[in-house]
């Protein structure tokens, strides 16, 4: 295998969650290898300033404002890229929500708003693309999970629920594409320096703590996910199916 095999030259990728945190580092990583991309996400504000830094690596970006709980956004999304572009060879699913309340303690509509965001927005979006890839016979899908779904968060134990859903979709996903050459996998990355996961609530003693408890010792940033992304992405991943990639520094360990 040369290093050719983690290029992503030629391959057009779209990566919803791309106006910020892993979403964004996903996406500029991608520039970076090579890949057209489309971003995605819901703030068009922050879509346009994260288009403008992947710009500079050479690629001008497609933004495509989306809410992927709505069917008719994603399959928008999708007709857009195709529209653009003429295919879909990668579609990195990375949209995010949670509620921090007990299970015990959650209403039905905040149930749903975890479950539309973080499971049913990515079986949309992957059945969507999954669509467009099986036509081709040949694609990769990638679903951003999270090491809670290996394990219950007390803060957000209704996340962890979601997350563990999205890496058996992601199996299920697999079994049934496989045979077409699609490829679908998920990555799974620890506690992870983003507003998303180190809000106000969350103050420095405590992110020193939480540290302390990983392996690494250090909390993860949004670039080391960049790496598992663009394997998984890549032809160097070519026989890689159904898996998902933890990468939390040893923190499951």
């Amino acid at each position: 295998m040369s290093s050719n095999s983690f290029s992503l030259e030629g391959k057009v990728a779209v990566v919803t969650g791309a106006s910020k945190g892993i979403g964004r580092a996903i996406a500029l990583g991608y520039a970076a290898a090579g890949a057209q991309i489309v971003m995605a996400s819901r703030n068009r504000g922050n879509l346009e300033k994260a288009s403008e830094e992947a710009s500079k690596l050479g690629k001008q970006p497609l933004i495509a404002p989306t809410d992927v709980t709505q069917k008719g956004d994603v399959d928008n999304l999708v007709r857009t890229t195709l529209n653009r572009f003429g295919r879909i060879d990668v579609m990195v699913n990375d949209p995010a929500l949670t509620i921090m309340k007990p299970i015990m303690d959650i209403e039905e509509p905040e149930w749903d708003s975890v479950m539309d965001a973080n499971l049913k927005g990515f079986y949309f979006l992957s059945r969507a693309a999954g669509l467009v890839m099986r036509e081709k016979k040949k694609g990769s899908i990638i679903n951003i999970s999270s090491n809670l779904g290996y394990k219950v968060s007390p803060r957000m134990p209704t996340y962890s629920v979601a997350k563990a859903g999205i890496i058996m979709l992601t199996k299920a996903l697999a079994v049934e594409l496989g045979p077409h050459n699609v490829r679908v996998n998920a990555i799974a990355p620890g506690l992870t320096a983003t507003e998303f996961s180190l809000g106000p609530q969350q103050n420095e003693a405590y992110r020193a703590a939480r540290a302390q408890q990983i392996p690494m010792r250090r909390i993860a940033e949004p670039e080391d996910m960049v790496g598992a992304a663009i394997y998984l992405a890549s032809d160097a991943s070519a026989f890689v199916n159904g898996h998902t990639l933890v990468v939390d520094g040893g923190d499951l360990a």
